[in-house]
């Protein structure tokens, strides 16, 4: 298998499986000098992982405890490779024996059986979100250096559920256990669906939101390393997206030129932001904006027909610890994947432009 590795100069290198014994990973490129420990890394990994008697996320209950294997010397990195492992203390593989023979819908058992020949069906093996979790660790060294350096924070949000539209109003209502929603004044008809869906066995679509705030222009490459494009890519990676915007993305369908192009004033400033930060491919200096689709999870209770891998029809209905919306948990890792292709176009940007 390839495709294990996101990152030219910040580059990381991922193993591992869903119900494997461990997820591990290889983060090479990370200059030197920088205060990092495992509690660093565990802010993140804490956000992303589910807690009791949460509506609507899975109830895997890994505790996700990290361990820094090498890179770091009296608590700073080296500019050696960092080592990262977590073990998959949480693992019920029975869950899945009654699929091991048939196909879920709308998963990727069907193409990786065909791609490969062997698939692990506990849980999707490599294919499953639970690889993520080494993402958002990732990230969370990348979004520090940023941070301290750069000066660049990354904030995403829940700003779509199914037909339930989520306004930026209160970033301090941003928490897991208000499912990253910015406006408290949605959050019980959040809970009220979660709960509905759970009890009828099916799941919804989402919208994840992020920006990068503090930036400066100059990030990124006018032609086949657009900042825009790698990061489409990046987000394309993550479990479950469908589709990605990079600033008014889709809308601006319906607009006029003179209404969408960000008018520059006096000093270098723009009177808008349709732009989402980024002009041929390299940032303005505004704030980067990206809009993310997540699918509504196929894992679900409602009975559906597949085949089995001797090609005969069967029914499915699956059972476990699922998410009935994936754009909850996956706000962590949509600012991980957003910080290391952050960090990795700067380090490209200092080796051949920074005066």
């Amino acid at each position: 298998m390839t495709g294990n590795s996101i990152g030219k100069i910040f580059r990381v290198t991922t193993f591992g499986e869903s119900h494997g014994k461990s997820l591990g990973c290889i983060i090479d490129g990370v200059p030197p000098g920088m205060k990092i420990s495992e509690k660093d890394l565990r802010i993140d990994l804490d956000r992303r992982r589910p807690s009791e008697n949460e509506d609507g996320i899975s109830r895997r209950n890994e505790p996700d405890r990290v361990e820094i294997l090498s890179g770091i010397f009296n608590g700073f990195t080296t500019g050696n490779p960092i080592g990262i492992i977590l073990n998959n203390c949480d693992k019920r593989s029975q869950d899945y024996d009654n699929i091991r023979e048939i196909f879920r819908p709308g998963h990727a058992d069907y193409t990786y059986q065909k791609k490969y020949g062997v698939r692990d069906h506990r849980g999707g093996g490599r294919s499953s979100a639970r690889e993520t979790a080494m993402w958002v660790a990732a990230g969370s060294i990348a979004k520090k250096y940023l941070r301290q350096n750069l000066g660049i924070t990354i904030q995403a949000y829940l700003s779509q559920v199914g037909n339930m539209f989520i306004d930026f109003k209160e970033p301090s209502c941003l928490s897991r256990k208000n499912f990253f929603c910015p406006d408290s004044s949605k959050i019980l008809e959040l809970k009220k669906l979660f709960s509905h869906l759970k009890k009828i066995g099916d799941s919804v679509g989402s919208k994840v939101t992020v920006f990068a705030k503090h930036m400066f222009p100059g990030l990124g490459e006018p032609v086949f390393h657009k900042l825009n494009a790698d990061i489409s890519y990046a987000m394309m990676n993550i479990n479950g997206v469908k589709a990605v915007e990079i600033g008014d993305g889709f809308n601006v369908v319906q607009m006029n030129g003179s209404y969408h192009r960000d008018e520059i004033r006096k000093g270098g400033t723009f009177r808008t932001n349709h732009s989402g930060g980024i002009l041929g491919g390299i940032t303005t200096g505004q704030d980067v904006v990206v809009h993310i689709a997540f699918k509504p999870s196929s894992s679900i209770k409602v009975p559906c027909t597949s085949i089995n891998h001797d090609g005969e029809e069967v029914t499915i209905s699956v059972s476990g610890r699922h998410d009935v919306c994936i754009g909850i948990r996956a706000v962590p890792v949509v600012e991980a994947m957003l910080a290391i292709v952050l960090i990795d176009h700067f380090l490209m940007h200092k080796g051949r432009c920074m005066r």
